[in-house]
């Protein structure tokens, strides 16, 4: 309590009587402003400590406020497990008010004649904290507007231990991958001890259902989801599984998942260029793409240095592109698109050494090799200066490469020993230094731009002789030499460093060989001319490789026979006349080949100068029809007709006229092809039908229009307008059988 304090001594005063009223007054004015002050003071911490109250006193008071629903609602009261009694109360305000305070009205029924009652005035705050008794019934009532007469009010009742509420979690992490969804979450700190398990409920993004039952986590944090539709899109709940600590266990906000992402990025470029004015670096520029059908929010890219060496650096873009700084050693990228739950299969790639160093010139480096687990770096500038932290890195070829990072500043060399693998001897290895700028550590914190590669050699533990032998490919062959080729041998096989090769050489004799005659060639050649050799004479050659170990395997012998005197003329004379023959077919071959063309492939006979076709002159068209005549028509078996003159050829000829009439019965089964078989009636036969006298008299038909294809393959249709007579009857027994259907 705040007061005013003062001392006025009366008794020692030695004023006048005159004097005295005034002090008086003065007194009065400061114990008036004391009493002012406290008042406020008072009012002003009345809505943060409860005042004690009758219940009695209190529903009498507020029982004209009303429970309306444009009013003060929705009040709920809720605590943890251990906050000692203390219980949250919120609610949300009324529509129609403004300037809107509150009063707190707290009710615990302990037994039927004692009562605890609390009232928290003048709050301008939609929540408030309050204390009260663990094992007694609760009722608490919000009051807005207390002092107005259209006041309204919410009330609330319950005990107490139901009031334990665990919140959702504040975070949720999802991953999704094979048709599973796996859920992990981050609760309160004041909530982890008491949650065990928690439920998750979901649904198809659109749906109404929630899917039944719900799914329980195997612990407080993790929780797997199964059976799901790798291509939907779900929405999620989380809540706490209620127990004595959690009473109350609201369900979480809803949480959107998306499908899964099943397709890799795909690389649209590759380019890697050295820096020039940056030696011992390179510009590494990819870009991918990805599939538009899935929803993804960017990409994850992960970039590491092929030794293993740390570290494997990842980076987030949305862009599909990265451009980074790097050396000349081999790195692994892995990219993959990514949203909040998936993330697709892994788009993988290597960017090896560069084969053809430039800017990198060998001779910086020398090795020199102590043991199988020791070995000593030299390097030729003084670059100790400006660098102090190195990496050496070395492999064999087809192998992990190996790696060891330095300090050095005293010295253009360093020895390591012991090495984290024993070397093997007769294997090649290759061994690149980087220097690093960062001078604080020697262990790279990131890879884009972080060190430069000063050179590259290589080296053996032990050196051996080749053990396979180069192949002779091919040979050319002369009077008095031969050219040889041979294949090189491969790297494995050589287990060395290649000095060259030795060229072995001797006259070949069937009882034995003469002295060797042995040369060498530079490792550069693979062909090489062994002049000087005896005409007409047996050679054998054989090839091998050698290192500073000594000379390696042979080839397999090559024997062959240089040319004989004279031997020469003889290709010349033959060639001379090769010569002179293709000359002579390029300058009369029209000529020859149209000869040999009517000798060997004579053309086709003109039909008009047949002799198995003669032109039926006039006055044999009258003995032509009398032949005619003399058939019999209703036994006529066949497609064809065969006419025999006594002094002419036989002429095969159908009439188009007499189709109908020739045609064979069905009974008879004949084929329906035309044939060249001409059979002629016996003469009783022939004398027992005849054509009608009319026959003759009837008028000329031009038989031009009657497209009919004939037997013989000599036969067209202007031949056959020049057998068929100028005049010939129409209306007879053929010209009706013409007109029937065939």
């Amino acid at each position: 309590m705040v007061g005013c304090g003062f001392q006025f001594d009366v008794l020692n005063s030695r004023c006048s009587s005159c004097a005295s009223h005034s002090h008086l007054f003065i007194l009065g004015l400061i114990l008036a402003y004391c009493l002012t002050l406290s008042s406020h003071v008072q009012a002003s911490t009345v809505s943060d400590v409860p005042v004690k109250c009758k219940s009695m006193e209190i529903l009498s008071k507020y029982q004209h406020c009303e429970l309306r629903q444009d009013g003060v609602h929705d009040l709920d009261c809720f605590g943890k497990y251990n906050s000692n009694g203390k219980k949250t109360c919120v609610w949300k305000t009324g529509n129609h008010t403004s300037g809107k305070t509150y009063t707190v009205i707290l009710h615990q029924f302990m037994s039927a004649h004692r009562r605890h009652c609390e009232l928290y005035n003048n709050i301008n705050i939609m929540s408030k904290e309050i204390r009260l008794y663990e094992k007694y019934n609760m009722t608490v009532e919000v009051i807005e507007n207390s002092q107005s007469r259209n006041c309204t009010k919410a009330v609330f009742r319950a005990s107490p231990k139901s009031l334990l509420r665990c919140d959702p979690p504040y975070n949720v992490y999802f991953r999704r991958q094979s048709g599973k969804l796996d859920v992990n979450v981050k609760w309160q700190l004041e909530d982890i001890r008491a949650i065990k398990y928690y439920s998750v409920r979901y649904k198809a993004l659109g749906s109404l259902l929630w899917n039944k039952p719900l799914v329980q986590s195997q612990n407080g944090e993790r929780c797997t989801v199964e059976n799901l539709n790798s291509s939907m899109i779900y929405t999620v709940q989380i809540q706490c599984v209620t127990n004595d600590k959690c009473s109350q266990c609201p369900w979480s906000k809803t949480y959107t998942v998306p499908s899964e992402l099943k397709t890799q990025p795909v690389i649209v470029n590759l380019e890697v260029t050295e820096i020039a004015e940056k030696q011992g670096r390179r510009l590494l520029s990819l870009n991918w793409k990805f599939s538009a059908k899935e929803l993804y929010e960017g990409y994850y890219v992960t970039i590491g240095k092929a030794s293993g060496e740390a570290p494997c650096e990842p980076i987030n873009t949305s862009q599909p592109e990265i451009r980074l700084i790097l050396s000349y050693s081999a790195y692994h990228v892995s990219i993959s698109a990514a949203n909040n739950a998936s993330t697709s299969p892994a788009l993988r790639q290597t960017i090896p050494e560069p084969e053809d160093i430039s800017s990198v010139v060998d001779g910086k480096l020398n090795i020199t090799v102590h043991s199988s687990t020791s070995f000593t770096v030299y390097w030729k500038d003084d670059l100790i200066k400006t660098h102090v932290c190195y990496s050496v890195e070395w492999h064999k070829k087809g192998h992990k490469t190996i790696y060891m990072s330095f300090y050095q500043n005293a010295n253009n060399h360093r020895t390591l020993s012991p090495l984290p693998e024993p070397l093997e001897p007769y294997k090649r290895y290759s061994i690149i230094l980087h220097t690093r700028p960062n001078k604080d550590t020697c262990n790279m914190k990131y890879i884009n731009n972080s060190e430069s590669t000063y050179g590259t050699t290589q080296f053996y533990l032990t050196e051996g002789s080749p053990v396979s032998a180069p192949n002779i490919s091919s040979y050319n062959v002369t009077l008095n030499s031969v050219v040889l080729q041979w294949s090189s041998i491969p790297e494995e096989h050589i287990r060395g460093f290649l000095l060259g090769y030795i060229i072995h050489y001797s006259e070949y004799h069937h009882k034995g060989t003469s002295t060797e005659t042995n040369i060498t060639v530079d490792p550069e050649f693979d062909t090489y001319e062994l002049g000087n050799l005896k005409r007409g004479t047996p050679y054998q050659v054989q090839v091998s490789g050698f290192t500073q170990a000594g000379a390696g395997v042979r080839s397999t012998a090559c024997i062959f026979k240089t040319y004989p005197q004279g031997y020469f003329d003889v290709i010349k004379s033959v060639a001379i006349f090769l010569f002179s023959f293709v000359a002579a077919v390029l300058i009369f071959g029209t000529f020859i080949i149209k000869r040999a063309k009517i000798i060997l492939w004579p053309s086709i006979p003109n039909p008009g100068n047949s002799n198995a076709m003669q032109k039926i002159e006039g006055p044999r068209e009258m003995e032509l029809l009398e032949s005619i005549n003399t058939l019999k028509v209703e036994e006529w078996d066949t497609h064809s007709l065969q006419i025999v003159e006594k002094e002419a050829v036989v002429l095969p000829i159908t009439l188009p006229s007499e189709l109908p009439l020739l045609h064979n019965s069905e009974d008879e089964g004949d084929s329906t092809e035309m044939t060249c078989d001409w059979t002629q009636r016996e003469t009783e036969d022939a004398t027992r039908d005849i054509l009608p006298d009319t026959f003759s008299n009837t008028k000329q038909t031009n038989f031009q229009n009657y497209p009919f294809a004939f037997s013989s393959e000599y036969t067209t249709m202007e031949m056959f307008q020049q057998v068929t007579p100028e005049g010939f009857p129409a209306n007879t027994a053929i010209a009706q059988a013409m007109e029937s259907d065939p």
